[in-house]
């Protein structure tokens, strides 16, 4: 009898604790869903997933919608919306409860994964295809270097985008821009190329990808600060100040003010004859700190120097001065029909951020029939030129990315000789059309802007475009332009100028067809000279043969490249805004 009772209340037992069991998951799910009922009913949010321990379809079909539709709302203005759309809602949990930062420094860092494999891939195409040409292996070390620096200017915005975007929006605009146009570039080194479909098959569509992803960040960026998308739209660029960017500093400034012969000032001499630290610029470059945060200066006497030199990103802070124009010579004569590609082309080649050049020229002497061939490449950010030359024919200067300026400089060349994707402004410059071949046209400008929301261009202010002393007893016989569209949106703008009378009245020339001419941003400002007259110009829809006062200013100093940040420490002379009160600082 007591056994049979033991065994009753062990069986009534082990039913009790199977029922708490099942009660409190049962209970909690309840109190859960009546939780997020009163949620639903009471609040204007929504809940995210993980409010649900075991999310049902009608929970995944609510948490789907709600990703989907703020995915929509952020990606507003993007150019590649459907593929915005689909990139956050997929890498980005829990989106609505994201900052806008958070949001772009996310896709940012998808990209920068996207490059590194399609980089992985590239530098693995030369075992696939073991019979490639000099031109095709020299273009994919080209990309190679491209996605490395790709790779350090997403890092910087994702850097940036975690501490202050507002104050940085300028330098995010930046580095995001220059990262675009570096995918660009790296197919151009195979345009040469006999196998150009069968090489870049292999990571065309991974380009196309990575730069549809910088482009839908440079949309996204534009939120930060609160503008619109409007292709032509500036009012994003500070200004103010009493002229120079502020990016140079006041010791800079004092250095482009000494004479070259006052060699306590420089931290390194080269001189061919000896009497130097070094007689080859090469040395003296490797010599030079990496990442110095103080300018170091190398002083290069007299001489013509048939050198090839790369300032490297790590030279930072790098300063060459010279005995003048026409006395210190940097000279060299790779080109495209040699086997070089037009990016690798260059005599001189300068990515460390913070050049600064004075009194030197920088010549490539292929020739007109050498096609592409580079006296100056440079890709660093805040760069200064002050009373240099670049002496080329076809692609002389090229101005590759970031943001650049130049002053007191002649430039020599024919077809497309001041091109690139930089936001540069010239100032009390010389542009001169040489002679070219017998079937070409001098083009004095070729402009790489890809996206509206680049901030990128070629601001021409108080300069001269004139024929050279060799191309005026021919001039006849050639046509000149001040520039033709080489990628979609390209951005040209040329304001108190002279314009000789070489320039045919049309100004511009198309570049394939109607290809750009909608989206363009063609515009003059109070020019004068014989070419000046834009009354028989093109009527192309982005031109805009008279800026007024407003639009003319967002392409000055102070606001195109923001020259009161960074030009103040350099003591190169420049102006402002239109109005051409000098700066000097002393």
């Amino acid at each position: 009898m007591h056994s049979s009772n033991m065994i009753t209340s062990q069986i009534t037992s082990s039913k009790r604790r199977r029922f708490i069991t099942f009660l409190i998951p049962f209970t909690t799910l309840l109190l859960l869903t009546l939780s997020i009922s009163s949620y639903f009913t009471f609040t204007k949010h929504r809940p995210s997933l993980s409010l649900f321990t075991k999310p049902t379809l009608h929970h995944l079909h609510i948490y789907k919608n709600l990703q989907t539709e703020t995915a929509q709302i952020q990606c507003a203005g993007a150019l590649y919306h459907e593929l915005c759309v689909a990139t956050l809602t997929r890498i980005v949990p829990n989106l609505a409860s994201k900052t806008l930062p958070d949001i772009i420094s996310a896709t940012i860092n998808e990209t920068i994964s996207d490059v590194r494999a399609t980089d992985f891939n590239v530098t693995n195409i030369r075992r696939k295809l073991p019979h490639l040409t000099i031109l095709e292996v020299r273009a994919l070390e080209d990309c190679h270097t491209l996605f490395l620096e790709t790779v350090s200017q997403l890092k910087s915005v994702v850097t940036d985008l975690s501490k202050s975007p507002s104050e940085k929006y300028n330098d995010l605009r930046t580095m995001l821009s220059a990262a675009m146009t570096n995918q660009a570039t790296c197919l151009e080194g195979f345009e040469g190329s006999k196998s150009q479909v069968k090489i870049s098959r292999h990571f065309r569509k991974a380009l196309k990808g990575i730069t549809r992803q910088v482009s839908n960040s440079l949309a996204l960026l534009k939120k930060i600060n609160g503008t619109s998308n409007d292709n032509n739209n500036f009012d994003d660029m500070s200004s103010g100040g009493n002229g120079f960017p502020k990016w140079l500093r006041k010791k800079d400034r004092k250095l482009l003010q000494i004479m070259s012969n006052e060699t306590s000032k420089f931290d390194l001499v080269v001189a061919k004859d000896g009497s130097g630290n070094y007689t080859t610029i090469g040395e003296a470059l490797n010599a030079a700190p990496n990442a110095s945060a103080t300018r170091f200066v190398i002083y290069i006497k007299a001489g013509a120097y048939y050198e090839y030199l790369e300032v490297i990103n790590k030279k930072k802070n790098l300063m060459f001065v010279g005995d003048g124009i026409g006395k210190t010579l940097i000279k060299g004569n790779r080109s495209v029909v040699d086997g070089w590609t037009t990016f690798r082309s260059a005599t001189v080649i300068v990515a460390g951020a913070n050049f600064m050049a004075k009194g030197i020229t920088f010549e490539n002497y292929a020739g007109p029939s050498k096609h592409q061939a580079v006296a100056l490449r440079s890709g660093s950010d805040f760069s200064v030129f002050y009373q240099c030359s670049f002496v080329a024919y076809q692609d002389t200067l090229y101005v590759h990315t970031l943001r650049q300026f130049y002053r007191e400089c002649d430039v020599y060349g024919t077809v497309d000789f001041i091109f690139g994707n930089a936001a540069v402004v010239f100032q009390k410059s010389n542009f001169y059309a040489r002679q070219p071949d017998p079937n070409q046209k001098n083009i004095f400008t070729a402009q790489g802007r890809d996206d509206p929301n680049q901030n990128t261009g070629i601001s021409i202010l108080e300069c001269k475009i004139a024929a050279g002393s060799e191309l005026i007893p021919n001039q006849t016989m050639f046509k000149s332009y001040l520039g033709r569209p080489w990628k979609t949106y390209s951005r040209t703008v040329i304001m108190r100028s002279y314009i000789g009378d070489l320039i045919d009245p049309a100004g511009y020339l198309e570049w394939d067809g109607d290809f750009a001419l909608s989206t363009l941003y063609y515009g003059e400002y109070k020019n004068r000279g014989p070419g000046s007259n834009t009354s028989a110009r093109v009527t192309w829809p982005g031109y805009k043969p008279v800026l007024n006062d407003t639009e003319a200013s967002q392409f000055t100093v102070a606001n195109f490249i923001q020259g009161i940040e960074w030009l103040n420490s350099t003591n190169v002379p420049y102006y402002l805004d239109l109005q051409q009160n000098l700066t000097v600082l002393k």
